[in-house]
């Protein structure tokens, strides 16, 4: 049902649009649950299960206490933060990153919304993969601008730079990439991000504007299996490359992050201007408590080898119990097929034994369901016998 039908709304018809298209999705993350019920297995969203490192309280501890009155007053971002940023960032993506092309925001999301505000007219048009994050569509229709889909490939969300040339048109702005990719966990290859670099190029040429690449990397620290991430934007200029604390340390409600911009961007000293003005303007500057741990924080991340035992015990289990899935490259999520095409009714249906995870109709990819490897040990050891049950009652109420 469509949340705002009927109803007069006394909003601007962007932003109706925008709450619309998300209203599904915010419906069954909305739900009530017992979450802190004893059997209760959290597999919902990237949330924490345990306390956090001491390493990070500890850091955010020492940033609170003021070093001079200027501590809290009005000013630039804090230099030493961009500093530290453009350092760590730069040695992980190899690339040369100048401290005055990073602009702090309050985590990867914020970042892509003030991307949207600096960059996109109304009548724009923003291509975005399919599945996408559930929200870019919501920001897209924010900006008042038009999205438009490039589904990934059905067997392992490939890029297919292709159809992202075929999806350009004289009215597109930009181009968002998820890359390590929720929810499949794919890190996207250096060849498909070359071909795309090429399309990308081609194409701004073609229509006579250049093509923004918005790249959301926000678990590009969360990597498994000795990957190493690579970064659209060192193979293509006009890419903004964005990225969270929130994932890499596991604090999703602590917001801070960043926008950078690789040395090849074009006009990129007018654009350092156009961002600054526009985060100010906008909020979305993190508190000066945050940007005074980010040199410490640049250093800390979350026990990825515990995620990947996770997702080694998880994967092998559910393939055993006949679950269709690709072991996940990168992030916090699996994403394996339903054994009915109705994703939601098979995740309510674990919802009532207190299984607690999101259908792939939240990623418009029916037949799917996420489920979150930050959930506990404890949890995943509850949920299994679950899963295993799921999968034989909806696989023999099929087959009758």
């Amino acid at each position: 049902m469509d949340l705002f039908a009927g109803k007069h709304l006394d909003v601007a018809r962007h932003a109706a649009s925008s709450l619309g298209s998300a209203a599904s999705v915010l419906r069954f993350l909305m739900q009530p649950r017992d979450l802190a019920h004893p059997d209760a297995c959290d597999f919902l969203a990237g949330n924490p299960q345990e306390m956090a490192m001491p390493e990070y309280i500890d850091a955010l501890q020492r940033a609170v206490v003021p070093d001079s009155p200027s501590y809290y007053g009005y000013g630039p971002p804090w230099g030493p933060a961009t500093t530290a940023v453009a350092s760590a960032l730069g040695e992980r993506l190899g690339l040369e990153l100048d401290p005055q092309d990073i602009v702090l925001t309050r985590g990867a999301s914020s970042g892509l919304a003030l991307l949207m505000h600096a960059l996109i007219d109304p009548g724009d048009q923003v291509v975005m993969m399919s599945p996408p994050w559930f929200f870019y569509e919501a920001m897209v229709l924010a900006a008042s601008a038009e999205p438009v889909r490039v589904p990934l490939s059905e067997a392992d969300f490939s890029l297919d730079p292709d159809a992202v040339e075929q999806a350009i048109t004289p009215r597109t702005r930009a181009v968002i990439v998820n890359t390590p990719h929720n929810p499949s966990g794919r890190i996207y290859p250096e060849d498909q991000l070359r071909n795309l670099a090429l399309v990308l190029e081609k194409a701004s040429a073609r229509i006579g504007r250049r093509i923004y690449l918005l790249s959301d990397e926000a678990y590009a620290r969360i990597l498994f299996d000795g990957r190493q991430m690579i970064t659209p934007g060192r193979f293509y200029g006009a890419t903004f490359m964005l990225h969270s604390y929130s994932k890499t340390l596991l604090a999703p409600s602590q917001r801070a992050g960043y926008s950078a911009m690789p040395p090849s961007m074009p006009g990129r000293e007018q654009l350092r201007f156009v961002l600054m003005a526009a985060s100010l303007a906008s909020g979305t500057v993190p508190d000066t408590v945050m940007q005074r741990a980010m040199p410490e924080l640049e250093k800390l991340t979350i026990d990825i080898p515990a995620i990947e035992r996770r997702r080694d015990r998880m994967v092998a289990e559910m393939r055993r119990m006949g679950y269709s899935l690709a072991s996940p490259e990168a992030g916090f999520y699996l994403f394996p097929r339903t054994p009915i095409s109705d994703a939601t009714e098979f995740c309510d249906w674990l919802a009532e034994r207190r299984i607690y995870t999101l259908p792939g109709e939240a990623f418009e990819r029916p037949g799917h369901f996420r489920l979150s490897l930050t959930a506990s040990d404890a949890m995943v050891e509850r949920a299994l016998p679950v899963l295993e049950e799921a999968i034989h009652t909806f696989s023999a109420a099929r087959a009758t």
